[in-house]
């Protein structure tokens, strides 16, 4: 879906500074901008890709948790694209997500206070608002779940993110635009940042099938929002992008029919699969091995991740594609590039 030109990127002489630019959704983004023509980039990364550059953007080494980075980074900008970020669900991850999504984002906030940079756009996540044990449909006037997502070190870091930002852009003609994408699904994922779900779900490593449900979206239709709300996203305000809301037991099964790859068949109840899913990290730990997979994310998918991205279709030009389009897209793309074509037909 190609992004429209917008009025910022048209007037814009300063430079559109991207952080986390050449992650999943980044470069899903630096490429939507690039196609509406766009010449002002800066992307900040630890390395850039060749293509890239090619294409006229420029290239900012550099950590946003590094104060003299940050500086750097930020000067001669129009605007900021805040999306660098880890995404992780081990239990002892969270210092480095805070050090990047909390400590990284007073640095680069400072920064752009002090080069008097004033569009300030966050990529937060819909987990600080739509989580749910029940399978109730939410939208950004819902309080967020703060004794839920605290359970987990990317929800809490994201969710301190969030507030660290709006501590800091409170002046006069600041404009800060939190958007909340879903999981993100689709091709292009090359760190398995957000697919690797799916890709469990191809290797039957997934042991049951959860009793919660979930929300995603097509990396591809969130990049569009990010590049609308240069222009149209209000200050202060959060937008929930997401395309659908199902449980995992139908989840599982479109991506059967889609894969030809059987669905978990075991299904017990919420308590028994997060103490079995501790039980069994803790023999993994004991033994100095990694276990197949996360306990907290058995936990998390007892729960439910639904919403309504109303909002954002409203004020963004969101426009979420076909749920089965992003599915055969993403197990295409993982069978290519990480399983092989045919592997488990």
């Amino acid at each position: 879906m190609a992004a429209k030109k917008t009025k910022t990127l048209a007037k814009a002489e300063k430079k559109i500074l991207i952080t986390g630019g050449t992650g999943f959704l980044g470069t899903h983004l630096v490429r939507q901008f690039l196609d509406a023509g766009a010449k002002n980039l800066r992307v900040m990364a630890s390395s850039v890709p060749v293509w890239m550059t090619d294409a006229g953007v420029e290239a900012f080494a550099g950590s946003v948790t590094n104060k003299e980075d940050a500086a750097g980074a930020t000067k001669n900008v129009e605007a900021i694209y805040h999306l660098a970020g880890k995404v992780s669900f081990a239990y002892d991850g969270a210092a480095q997500m805070n050090k990047i999504h909390v400590e990284g984002t007073r640095l680069l906030g400072a920064a752009a206070k002090e080069n008097g940079v004033k569009n300030f756009i966050l990529a937060s996540s819909s987990g600080t608002s739509a989580i749910s044990e029940t399978a109730e449909i939410v939208d950004e006037t819902y309080p967020q779940p703060v004794e839920i997502l605290t359970k987990w070190a990317y929800y809490a870091s994201k969710h301190y993110q969030e507030k660290t930002a709006a501590q800091i852009f409170t002046d006069q003609g600041d404009r800060l635009v939190i958007l909340n994408p879903s999981l993100l699904l689709g091709s292009g994922d090359e760190r398995l940042s957000s697919t690797k779900v799916v890709l469990d779900f191809m290797a039957k490593k997934l042991p049951l099938t959860p009793s919660g449900g979930l929300n995603f979206v097509d990396a591809r239709d969130a990049a569009n929002a990010f590049v609308h709300a240069l222009d149209s996203g209000r200050h202060g305000e959060r937008y929930l992008l997401g395309a659908v809301n199902w449980t995992f037991a139908d989840f599982f099964k479109r991506l059967e029919r889609l894969s030809g790859v059987s669905a978990p068949l075991l299904k017990i109840p919420k308590s028994v699969a997060v103490f079995g899913a501790n039980f069994i990290d803790s023999i993994y730990k004991n033994f100095n091995k990694a276990a197949p997979f996360e306990a907290s994310e058995v936990e998390m998918g007892e729960y439910f991740w639904y919403f309504d991205s109303t909002k954002a279709a409203e004020e963004l030009s969101f426009s979420p594609r076909e749920p089965q389009e992003t599915l055969q897209d993403t197990i295409k793309y993982l069978r290519e590039n990480f399983l092989g074509e045919g592997v488990f037909k």
